[in-house]
Order: C-alpha cells, then structure tokens, then sequence
C-alpha cells in the first residue's frame, strides 16, 4: 500500500506555471481507490474517536458548523502517518512551490457533516507565523466530492490581494472578502472533485467551501507543507502566537523552523 505513496507524480511544466499564476491548483488521479479506502477508513476511524464536538449543528457558531477539524494525527497513528508522510505529495508541493524541499506544518482532517455550513472566504496564512509565502496545503477528498457536498473554492489568483488578510474565519470575513472578490478579475473556481483529485493552494490565495447539502459526510484530509527553510517571524495576531506554540514548539523567531513535529518531508 505504501509503494503509490512514494512514487513520483508526473507532475508538467505547465501544471507548474499554472499554479505559479494562480496559486491553487487541482491534479487527477493523485491517489488510486485502493489507497484512498485503505487510509480512509484509518482516518475516519480517529476522526470519530478524537472528535470532542458534540453540539447539535444548530447550537454551533459559523466556523463550528463548517467541519469537524481534527489536527497532527500523523502523532495519533502510524499508519495515518505513513498517508500523511507521502513523498509523492511532499515532491508535489516542492514542485509546485519551487523549492528545494518541504517541512511538515502540520495535518488536519476536515469533515463536514451532512448539513454542515459553509467554510467562509479565508486565507489560512492569517493564522501562520511564517515569513515568506512559500506554504502550500494538500486538500486531500477521502471520497468523490459533488458539488452539493460543499467542495473547496478558490479565488485564482487572489494571493495578490492585501485587503482581508487581517480576516480569521467567520461571517465578517464571508462577508468581507466576498465583497471585495466581487469587484475584481479573479477568477471564482467552483468544481467538483474526482475521487483521487487532489487540490492544492498557497497560504494567502482565499478559497471557501459551500455547505453539505447531502446525507453523507464530506471526508476530507489535509497537509499543509512549507519550504524547508522557513524562518519563524514574529507573530502579528494571537492566532499566530497560538500557532507558534502548538506546530513550531521551541521555535525561535529569525530561525528556520526546526522542531520535533516540523520534519522535512522530501528533499532535493
């Protein structure tokens, strides 16, 4: 099972360039059936073990109604952990990225529940204490994602928008972004994805998922990589203190990220 894992994904020169213009960018199959299942059902099996959130949807606020979020389970199970140390993304996201290789942020997995809202207009670098631009996550579908589940959106191109990056996750930022996207050029990507599609978007390009209007559960995993070299940088906000304290513990600003749970994951 861990052979895909590690093969090189043919990954185009134009496939490269168009993530550099855009900073998203989503890849047919990236992982086979076989794998997906396999790893699936391990996710899904510490998802529900691990989830503490037992609050009707209706009781919950717009980022609690969004997805039951789940973080580093690469430290909870060796075998999610096998998934989530993949070369064959690592490689992709240094590809991509442009650089000489990648460190571990950190992983979540991200499931909507059947209702479940919407996941407002964001750009997840808000939350990071990273100095440069150089970040990338895999939005890894457990499960083929039609458009009525609510998959992930993208504003292509956005990442050279300023305004909003002040913004964390909520109404305001719903609210905000989507307004100040509606004036300008950028694309507004809204596709399904395949089951073995993999997306993947830089840390200051906003995205957004609809609501799950399905009775299934919208499965999703993620990994979110950084170049090898990222400095810490003095944090702006307290969710990048946070963020600081929990993914880059023992980090010291000016230095490149060089903790326990930050291990380079593919190199050249």
């Amino acid at each position: 099972m861990t052979n895909l894992l590690d093969q090189p994904y043919e990954l185009s020169q134009e496939a490269i360039d168009f993530y550099q213009k855009n900073r998203y960018i989503k890849l047919k199959n990236v992982f086979d059936t076989k794998t997906l299942a396999y790893y699936g059902e391990k996710i899904s099996e510490k998802v529900a073990k691990l989830n503490k959130n037992d609050k009707p949807l209706n009781q919950r606020d717009t980022y609690g109604k969004a997805f039951l979020q789940i973080f580093n389970l690469w430290l909870q199970d060796e075998v999610i952990k096998e998934f989530v140390f993949s070369k064959r993304l690592a490689k992709i996201a240094a590809d991509l990225m442009q650089t000489d290789g990648v460190r571990m942020y950190h992983d979540q997995a991200l499931y909507k529940e059947a209702g479940g809202g919407i996941t407002p207009w964001h750009a997840d670098q808000y939350y990071w204490p990273l100095s440069t631009d150089k970040t990338i996550t895999a939005w890894i579908p457990l499960q083929a994602v039609p458009l009525e589940m609510g998959p992930l959106e993208f504003s292509a191109g956005s990442h050279v928008i300023v305004e909003g990056r002040e913004l964390s996750i909520s109404d305001d930022s719903e609210a905000k972004i989507q307004q100040k996207l509606r004036v300008t050029d950028f694309k507004h990507v809204i596709e399904p994805f395949d089951l073995g599609e993999v997306s993947f978007h830089s840390g200051w390009v906003f995205h957004r998922a609809g609501a799950n209007q399905t009775n299934d559960m919208r499965k999703v995993m993620t990994v979110i990589f950084m170049d090898k070299d990222m400095i810490l940088k003095q944090p702006e906000n307290e969710n990048q203190v946070n963020d600081w304290q929990t993914w880059c513990p023992g980090a010291k600003v000016g230095d490149v990220i060089n903790s326990p749970i930050n291990p380079i994951l593919w190199e050249k």
